[in-house]
C-alpha cells in the first residue's frame, strides 16, 4: 500500500464495522460492511486507496469506473432486499476521497455514468426510506464527494485539519482561477464557497455536526465510541423526518438558494 495515502477511510471503516466480514465480490477499493448501529441495521461502505486498481488513476482512493458502479450496486441490493420490510438499514458513507479519477480510460469508459449510477442509487435509497449519513474522516473532494456520500441525510465531520472539502485541490484551484495558492488562501477567507474550512462550509447549511477525536488517522476506543453515539443520534434525528434535502437550505449562506427556489416554484 502506498505509505503516502492516509488511509483514514480503511481504519474508520475498520474501526466502525466491529469485526463485521466485507461483502465479497466486490472490487479491493471497496469496502462494504452490514453491522448494527444505534439498535438498527446498517451498511457500511468506504472507498479506498488499491496500489493494484487496475486503472491506475483510482489507486489512491479515487472514486472511479469500478467504484462508482460497485456504489450503485451495492446500495441497490440494499433497497431490493429491504423492499419489504418494516424497517430500511441505514447507509452510512465513509468520505475519504481525494477526486474522482482522471483519466483518458475513464473518460472513454464513462465515469460520468459510473458516478452518476453511484448518485442516483444514494438518492433512491433515501428517497425510499433508507437513512444516509454521509461521515466525513478526511478529504471530501470533486466529483467524488458528489458520488460518495453527498447525498445523505445527514453530514457528519470530523473536526480535524485533514477533513476538508471543496470542488477540487487548492493548487488545481489556484490554476483555474490565475492566483497563487496565498491568494486563493486569502479569497476563500471572505467568500465561503471558496474555502476548505469546515466551519466555512457548514455555514452553507451542508453539515449536520462537526465531531472532536483525539486521532482522526487512528482512532482510539474512545474516538470510535463517540463516532458511533454521533452516528446513532444522526439516525434517531433523521427518523420521521422529509426524505428530502430542503433542511440544507436554512444556512445563512443559502438565503440565495432559498430565493431561487421560491422563485422557481412560483413560476411553475
Amino acid at each position: 500500500m502506498n505509505a503516502a495515502v492516509e488511509q483514514r477511510g480503511r481504519n474508520w471503516f475498520n474501526a466502525l464495522s466491529d469485526g463485521a466480514s466485507p461483502l465479497a465480490g466486490l472490487p479491493a477499493s471497496l469496502l462494504v460492511a452490514d453491522t448494527r448501529l444505534g439498535g438498527r441495521a446498517a451498511r457500511l461502505l468506504a472507498v479506498v486507496a488499491d496500489d493494484d486498481n487496475p486503472f491506475p488513476r483510482a489507486r489512491n482512493g479515487e472514486v472511479g469506473l469500478l467504484e462508482g458502479w460497485g456504489l450503485a450496486q451495492v446500495i441497490d441490493q440494499a433497497i431490493e432486499a429491504d423492499a419489504d420490510g418494516a424497517e430500511k438499514r441505514a447507509l452510512i458513507a465513509i468520505i475519504d476521497v481525494p477526486s474522482q479519477a482522471y483519466g483518458r480510460r475513464e473518460e472513454a469508459y464513462g465515469i460520468h455514468q459510473a458516478l452518476a449510477g453511484a448518485v442516483d442509487s444514494y438518492a433512491r435509497a433515501r428517497l425510499a426510506g433508507h437513512p444516509v449519513v454521509g461521515l466525513l474522516v478526511g478529504k471530501a473532494m470533486s466529483g467524488a464527494f458528489l458520488a460518495h456520500g453527498y447525498q445523505a441525510n445527514r453530514l457528519i465531520a470530523l473536526n480535524d485539519p485533514g477533513v476538508m472539502v471543496h470542488a477540487m485541490g487548492k493548487a488545481s484551484a489556484a490554476r483555474v482561477t490565475l492566483r497563487s495558492v496565498e491568494e486563493l488562501e486569502a479569497l476563500a477567507a471572505s467568500v465561503p464557497p471558496m474555502a476548505y474550512d469546515l466551519d466555512s462550509y457548514g455555514s452553507l447549511g451542508l453539515l449536520w455536526k462537526t465531531q472532536a477525536v483525539s486521532d482522526a488517522l487512528q482512532p482510539t476506543a474512545a474516538d470510535v465510541a463517540v463516532v458511533r453515539d454521533c452516528l446513532a443520534a444522526a439516525l434517531e434525528d433523521i427518523a420521521g423526518t422529509a426524505v428530502d434535502l430542503r433542511g440544507r437550505l436554512g444556512a445563512a449562506n443559502r438565503s440565495a438558494s432559498l430565493k431561487v427556489r421560491e422563485l422557481l416554484k412560483a413560476q411553475w
